[in-house]
Formats: structure tokens, sequence, C-alpha cells
């Protein structure tokens, strides 16, 4: 897509994609001094455990109560690991389309015993290296997908793999934490404080 012309349209793209880009707000990172007194202590905690807050979470601080809310999702007590956990995140985050999480999950990933070959195949829905992991990227990949309508046969794959029905709610929990987070990234486009993750190539049409 090109840039802006001297009337402020942009060229080569149709009306309805020119209305959206004219309607797109600019949003900024808010600083601990814009945000509530309650997410200021939150903000704290965030740069005591982690050394700074990312730009996403300060996004979230717009709301008085979204942060806290957030932030009590996510760490919630759960029947998955680290490792599956980041596993959810990566394949949510490659079907949404967002970069910011893409990229803060890359970094997580790796934290959490992943390779990079690994990280970029659980990006496109599958874990060749681990057949229970496969199974659980399998499944989280068609219930993004699909709108929380796996196929019979991801859904088998995943009980069969040694996943239980409370495995299964936990994955829904876990995919909704991060449908939040990608969702807010790709309407708000604040700036990426993570390394940038690698673009996955399209797959090749025959």
């Amino acid at each position: 897509m090109s840039g802006a012309d001297g009337t402020g349209h942009f060229c080569g793209v149709d009306s309805d994609t020119q209305n959206y880009l004219h309607a797109m707000r600019h949003f900024t990172v808010p600083t601990r001094d814009d945000v509530a007194p309650a997410n200021q202590v939150l903000f704290d905690n965030l740069n005591a455990g982690l050394g700074f807050v990312p730009n996403l979470y300060a996004v979230i601080a717009y709301s008085s109560n979204g942060l806290g809310t957030y932030l009590t999702l996510q760490n919630a007590k759960t029947s998955l690991s680290k490792k599956e956990k980041e596993i959810v995140n990566l394949v949510v985050s490659q079907e949404n389309d967002c970069r910011y999480c893409q990229s803060a999950h890359t970094v997580l990933g790796k934290m959490n015993g992943l390779s990079d070959e690994q990280i970029l195949d659980i990006r496109q829905g599958e874990a060749p290296f681990n057949p229970k992991l496969d199974a659980l990227a399998r499944l989280t990949k068609e219930i993004t997908a699909h709108r929380g309508r796996p196929s019979a046969t991801a859904l088998d794959a995943f009980f069969a793999a040694g996943y239980t029905n409370e495995s299964l709610v936990d994955v829904v929990m876990a995919i909704a934490d991060k449908v939040v987070m990608n969702y807010l990234h790709n309407i708000t486009e604040v700036p990426i404080d993570f390394p940038l993750a690698p673009v996955l190539e399209s797959p090749q049409v025959a």
C-alpha cells in the first residue's frame, strides 16, 4: 500500500479502506502518571518483576480496573505447565496476527525451554518434536481459527495424548487471556518493546 497523496487520500486502496484508515485513532502508551492510583501500584509491581512495564500492559491501564482484572486472569492457577501456556500463547497470537504477542512470547517461549525452530513450528499450529504438545498446538489452532468449534479429530487427539476435561477448560481460558492482548494490540498498534519475532512465510499455493 502506498502513502497518502496530496489530498490526504491513500493511493491504491478502495473507498472502504480509505474510510478505515482515516478513522484509525492514534493511541499513546500511558505513563505511570497517566493512570489510576491502583494501576500505579501495578506498574510498580511490573517494574519490580520485569524491569519495565510492557507497552501493552500499559495500554490495559487506560481502564482503571482492566489491568488488575487481566493480571488476575493471567496469573490464575492452571493445570497447564508454563511451556504448555506458551504454546497456546504462540498459536493464538499467530492465528490473530498479533505481532506484539508473537514477539513477546518468542522471548517467553525460549525462557521456558523452547528453541527458535520449535517456536516457528508452534506458531504454525504444530509441535512435531513432542506428540503431546503437538496435540495441544493443533487443538489450540482449531479452537482459535474456528471460534470454539474444533474438529472431532483434533479434540480426540488431545484427549488421546493424555489431556483431560480440566485441561480443555484451562486451554480455553488461556486462549481467552491471549485474545484480550491480541485484540488490544491489533487495535492500538502501540510500539513493540520486545525483539521482533520473525515473520512466517505464507505457504506456497500449488
